[in-house]
């Protein structure tokens, strides 16, 4: 029997990234190919990469073997019924049409696209840290915070595709403002390079998230402080979605969730206080099994495990 494999590709703030995926999981790495995004990139630019990508891991795809389909996982919010993307940190890119782009140069196989946190969850419970849950959330926080979930088994992705965007939750006690027009939304206040503001702000003299994870591990007060606060608003985030849908587990990936273990303890010390509420306080708060692949592995999901989208 042939191999099969998915076609997988993610999009987010940063980087598009695709690959072939077979039907346990496992990322084939020749065929794994990246390009990068980001705010300063054109519509134009952000078209190209996608081609680049999808061409070069369907050039690796091994002699006789079998693509099955091609998953999409992109940053939201998105428009999953006519396939379109509208990438908050991408913004030449609204109502995009990502999925007939990617159709046009795989025609004869299906593809599906979901927002990057429900593949994020898919993968989390596949393969990764929410194997045998199934009310979970899969959560990024890297440039930007994303979510998706799992509720008894299945994928919940509500009528526009953007059910568990969780970055877009106002947490209380912060006011920063927020490029979807919330005020203290969590991504506006925990993401990666939001965090590096807030310590420039204080007076810190790095750019990256690495660097704030090196200033934090040298005792650095301000890189403390930061790290503090962005786990503590991703907490309350977590407690209020845990409030309204009753969740197990959420599995934490992404760039800037690897800054320091500490940022998952000040996650689960907010989540405790809401001590009166034993099914808030219940939920598991870990980080992604998966490293760098569970984005790609939660994309090809879409097509491995088809079963499970809602």
């Amino acid at each position: 029997m042939s191999a099969a494999y998915a076609l997988a590709m993610d999009l987010g703030g940063t980087k598009v990234e695709a690959a072939l995926v077979d039907p346990t999981g496992a990322v084939f790495a020749p065929s794994r190919f990246r390009a990068p995004t980001g705010r300063s990139a054109t519509s134009d630019d952000l078209a190209l990469a996608v081609d680049e990508v999808v061409a070069l891991s369907l050039a690796a795809l091994p002699a006789g073997a079998q693509l099955l389909g091609v998953g999409i996982g992109s940053a939201g919010p998105i428009n999953e019924a006519e396939g379109r993307v509208s990438p908050l940190n991408l913004e030449v890119w609204r109502e995009y049409p990502l999925r007939d782009q990617v159709v046009a140069s795989v025609p004869d196989v299906p593809v599906t696209l979901r927002m990057d946190g429900i593949c994020i969850a898919l993968a989390e419970h596949w393969i990764g840290a929410a194997r045998g849950y199934d009310n979970v959330m899969g959560m990024i926080v890297s440039t930007g915070i994303g979510g998706g979930l799992i509720l008894h088994g299945n994928t919940v992705s509500g009528p526009t595709g953007n059910a568990g965007h969780i970055g877009h939750i106002e947490v209380a006690g912060f006011t920063e403002p927020c490029l979807c027009g919330g005020i203290g939304c969590v991504e506006a206040v925990a993401s990666g390079p939001h965090t590096v503001e807030w310590a420039q702000i204080q007076g810190w003299q790095g750019t990256t998230g690495e660097q704030l994870g090196a200033s934090y591990r040298e005792g650095d007060e301000i890189a403390i402080a930061a790290i503090e606060r962005s786990g503590r608003a991703i907490g309350q985030a977590i407690a209020s979605a845990t409030a309204l849908v009753d969740l197990e587990l959420v599995a934490i990936g992404g760039g800037f969730s690897h800054v320091t273990p500490d940022l998952f303890t000040h996650m689960r010390t907010a989540v405790a206080e809401r001590r009166g509420f034993g099914f808030v306080t219940k939920v598991k708060i870990v980080p992604s099994g998966l490293s760098t692949d569970g984005p790609l592995i939660g994309a090809a999901a879409l097509i491995h495990r088809a079963y499970v989208l809602g």
